[in-house]
């Protein structure tokens, strides 16, 4: 992993807003006249930089993802590296063979065969004919499309149309691999079948670059993950640092948190939380597997004399992974710090949420989601692949006698 095969440097595509009719010089006269600073306010206000000043190094046989919001720019990258278009600014370099999967069905020629467009594919990639017939059957099979294969693309369906399309990406040898997005298409079998087939590609030592908002995926696929953010790379380092920085940032766009549900809180009611051992930039992101402690704020309005506090930490998926309640708690009107201290928190990373409530005598005063959620940035000691690896991060020792 020594070689880069893909070295970009400044790369930058403008672009321009909306659909502008060209309407001649008279027009163009005739508009100026009327409004001079509103036409030329228009001329300068048509483009927008999609990508701006991104540079990146991919080496051979290195998997790097790239994640972002929708419209940060990861496509536009990817069609600029697959030579779809061309940058506005920059450079890049590419060694090597690329095969590129951006969406459903690109390359494909409608009035062909799913047969024939497998076999311009491959020449399109600079496979020979004997290469492709080789790999043939083993595509086909892939796609489940034997009964179809023969039959013009244009009459597929969106699902047989994405099968073949990653079948033919994947299976051609490709030294360079680029992919939009494809793994989030189709059923949860050809998602699982697809997550296989890109572990077969980079376990043979070939170079993907991948862009996915599947962010486990990401965790499970990817040597190194790249930022992008409204069109340039605010992260570029280990896979779980970056991920987990970017679900820290999306969760704390809402620090508030949402009201929805919650009762008006007469008597008492959660105010905040934060984690406050070990101590860190960022109170509601766990980068430990050891000692941590957890706060949670509640502001009572008047005297509780048989409170109870419940608290349950929920997954992403909302499944229960813990909790715990108190009873018999009195709180004199003022605001009250509720700590729990764990020897540790040896969770799988990714988001969690905190539910916090709180009882008088049998009443609910208050039930909450506690925002922003718990990012969990540990180091994952897990097997790489989802299916196996469960809600708990143990790190452990293996020894053969």
């Amino acid at each position: 992993m020594n070689t880069a095969v893909i070295h970009g440097e400044g790369l930058g595509k403008e672009y321009r807003r909306g659909l502008q009719v060209d309407g001649g010089l008279r027009h163009a006269l005739e508009d100026f006249v009327r409004s001079p600073i509103a036409s030329l306010r228009r001329k300068r206000e048509e483009t927008f930089w999609a990508l701006k000043d991104v540079s990146l190094e991919v080496k051979e046989g290195e998997v790097l993802g790239l994640i972002g919001r929708n419209g940060a720019g990861k496509t536009t990258l990817l069609k600029i590296l697959s030579r779809i278009t061309r940058p506005t600014e920059g450079w890049a370099e590419i060694h090597g063979r690329v095969g590129s999967l951006l969406e459903v069905g690109t390359g494909f020629h409608p009035e062909l065969t799913g047969r024939e467009n497998t076999f311009l594919s491959g020449a399109i990639l600079g496979m020979s004919k004997a290469e492709i017939e080789r790999k043939f059957d083993e595509i086909v099979a892939f796609a489940e499309l034997e009964k179809f294969i023969d039959t013009p693309v244009k009459h597929y369906s969106s699902g047989m149309y994405v099968r073949l399309a990653f079948a033919v990406a994947a299976h051609l040898e490709p030294e360079i691999l680029l992919v939009d997005e494809v793994l989030a298409v189709g059923d949860v079998n050809f998602q699982k079948k697809c997550l296989g087939k890109m572990g077969d590609v980079a376990r043979a030592g070939r170079t993907v670059v991948l862009v996915s908002h599947q962010l486990n995926q990401t965790r499970r696929l990817c040597h190194r993950v790249v930022w992008i953010d409204d069109g340039s790379v605010r992260q570029d380092g280990p896979t779980h640092e970056v991920v987990s920085a970017y679900e820290s940032a999306m969760a704390s766009g809402d620090r508030n948190g949402s009201q929805l549900g919650r009762r008006p809180g007469t008597k008492g009611r959660f105010i905040g939380w934060e984690i406050t051992e070990p101590e860190g930039c960022d109170p509601y992101t766990l980068t430990t597997l050891g000692p941590v402690t957890v706060r949670f704020y509640l502001e009572a309005f008047e005297k509780l004399h048989r409170g109870t506090h419940g608290v349950a930490l929920y997954n992403s998926d909302r499944h229960l992974v813990w909790g715990t309640a108190v009873h018999s708690l009195d709180f004199d009107p003022g605001t009250h710090t509720l700590a729990y201290r764990f020897p540790s928190l040896p969770l799988r990373p990714g988001p969690y949420t905190w539910l916090v409530s709180l009882f008088d005598d049998g009443e609910e005063l208050d039930m909450w989601d506690a925002v922003p959620e718990m990012i969990v940035a540990t180091e994952n000691h897990q097997h790489p692949q989802d299916e196996w690896s469960g809600v708990l991060n143990v790190p452990s020792e293996f020894s053969v006698r």
